[in-house]
């Protein structure tokens, strides 16, 4: 998922996708806001409407929507900024953002829910609720359990098998867990963390398996409504005429902002679908600051978890390796510990436990972060793909509430930005040293083109077109590319779609024949979200009268 989607995992200190660049909003209005609640606030954060704006500003960020909460009450939830540019239509804290894998949460919750009730349990085997389940290993098949789907230590690579559903494929969710059996493992059983999504997918069949219910109807009869969470959609499908919904951006080609579109997660919601505002989401983390508890619409206390259940969520079960922040600014963000939980990551933060996740979706990036000894909880929703803004935000609230020094996140997130778009300069000029720029390719055009399959994926077709080649992933409507020449055998596929920033390394072997025994591909920019997992295809030519796999 891109982070995030498109940013699914971004640590404290890592950083996201897009690049920092001037201000756009000089010619917007500033929309008139709902006065903070300053006498709930502490010292620090008076100024806190000054301070988004700058970040907003300063990561090039149309609309953001802030919620905090402090010992069971909202103490803030606004919105600054707009939902769309050129729009005067001003971002509200009941604004709808794809919250993308902070889904991972709500999945998590369901599983418990449904273990406290006795109809699962987390250490049941996979295959007694899927019969049909099955990883390229046997052994791995026969052992994954329920726990194992929510932990990221299951052999596969880091985004392994995403382009089943990224970006936006026809694939069922049952069709995306059944091509499982093809996605190679590269890693050993619970022995290391590497995120992925499609696990999620099993996940949420297994929900849907043991309740009875498709997992859409289970979230809003189980969660969502007792919560009071009204506005929250299961997916872009979801939005209904009318939605106060934010439109995401992303920058093409890393450089140039425009409005990504609202892509559905059609298949796999469970890894990340849901489309949510800050107001909705502060009801979220009362709840499970709350220990799992919450006030229904009556005034009566309920329980929609056990303690138990929220105990285990909030254990590491899979350990995470933590790295040195990219510039020396980060390092009081660098934490002492850091794992994995059950939908949730833990780590600490100036001596406290943080349990948080992020997420990523064409246009949108997010964070939830909790710090449960201090019942705090501040979410930040963003409709730009750069991670620095919400970590700016975050950083700030949880510094005021924990009377840490006031530190300039901003300055320290655009400095790491500004590093990373320069590591990935320097990638590309290593690769234009390296290529024979007058080199020819081994083959006519036409004789590249044909129909490819790769076992877990699919097909892919590849076609001569006006002069060109022409790329397609025939189940992923949004993966449409030319090929350019690059050198020998090697192309570029340039998606059509600038706002994916995915092109790719095409690399064609040929046999002692000159027939083209394999097609590997390989993203060209190290800032390419780990979604596009292009790396672990393996396409060879089949014929075209050959039926769809």
């Amino acid at each position: 998922m891109r982070s995030i989607k498109r940013q699914a995992h971004v640590t404290l200190w890592i950083i996201g996708l897009a690049l920092c660049g001037p201000a756009l909003f000089a010619a917007e209005p500033t929309p008139v806001a709902v006065p903070a609640q300053t006498t709930a606030l502490p010292p620090q954060l008076h100024d806190l409407d000054t301070y988004i704006e700058g970040v907003r500003k300063q990561f090039d960020v149309p609309g953001i929507a802030v919620a905090i909460v402090k010992d069971g009450q909202v103490v803030l939830e606004r919105g600054y900024g707009v939902r769309a540019l050129g729009n005067p239509a001003p971002v509200t804290a009941d604004t709808l953002f794809a919250i993308a894998s902070n889904t991972k949460a709500f999945t998590a919750a369901s599983l418990s829910i449904l273990a406290d009730e006795g109809k699962l349990d987390l250490d049941d085997r996979v295959v007694q609720h899927l019969p049909w389940f099955q990883m390229s290993d046997p052994y791995v098949t026969r052992e994954m359990r329920v726990r194992d789907l929510l932990a990221h230590r299951s052999g596969l690579g880091l985004g392994a098998g995403d382009l089943l559903y990224w970006p936006g494929t026809d694939y069922s969710t049952e069709e995306v867990a059944r091509r499982l059996k093809d996605v190679p493992l590269t890693g050993s059983f619970r022995g290391q963390y590497a995120y992925d999504n499609i696990l999620y997918g099993v996940a949420q069949l297994v929900i849907e398996q043991a309740s009875g219910q498709s997992y859409a109807d289970f979230l809003r009869t189980r969660i969502l409504a007792p919560l009071g969470m009204h506005d929250t959609r299961f997916n872009a499908d979801a939005l209904k005429p009318g939605d106060n919904v934010a439109t995401g951006y992303a920058k093409a080609d890393f450089t140039d902002l425009q409005p990504a579109p609202r892509m559905s997660w059609g298949n796999v919601s469970g890894a990340g679908g849901l489309y949510s505002s800050a107001h909705d989401m502060g009801a979220w983390m009362r709840m499970q600051l709350a220990g799992g508890t919450y006030t229904d619409a009556a005034g009566q206390p309920q329980r929609l978890f056990s303690e138990k259940r929220q105990d285990a969520m909030w254990s590491v079960i899979t350990p995470m390796p933590i790295s040195t922040p990219s510039v020396p600014e980060l390092l009081p963000a660098k934490p002492n510990f850091l794992g994995y939980g059950e939908g949730w990551q833990l780590s600490d933060y100036r001596g406290q436990k943080l349990v948080w996740h992020t997420g990523g979706w064409p246009g949108m990036v997010s964070r939830v972060t909790m710090v449960p000894q201090h019942e705090l909880g501040v979410v930040v929703l963003t409709s730009a793909e750069v991670s620095g803004a919400f970590h700016a935000i975050t950083l700030r609230v949880l510094d005021a509430y924990l009377d840490a020094p006031k530190t300039d996140w901003t300055a320290a997130y655009a400095a790491a930005l500004a590093k990373a778009q320069g590591k990935s300069d320097d990638d590309w000029q290593k690769h234009l040293a390296a290529r024979d720029a007058g080199s020819k390719p081994s083959l006519p055009l036409a004789k590249y083109a044909g129909s490819y399959r790769d076992p877990w994926y699919g097909d892919v077709a590849i076609t001569h077109e006006g002069g060109k080649l022409v790329m397609r992933f025939t189940r992923t409507p949004e993966l449409v590319g030319t090929l350019s020449h690059w050198q020998h055998d090697s192309f570029i596929a340039r998606w059509h779609q600038r706002w994916l920033n995915a092109d790719a390394f095409v690399n064609f072997d040929l046999d002692h024949d000159g027939k083209v025994r394999e097609v590997r591909m390989e993203a060209v920019s190290p800032l390419t979200d780990f979604s596009f997992d292009f790396h672990d295809l393996r396409l060879t030519r089949v014929e075209q009268a050959a039926a769809n796999p």
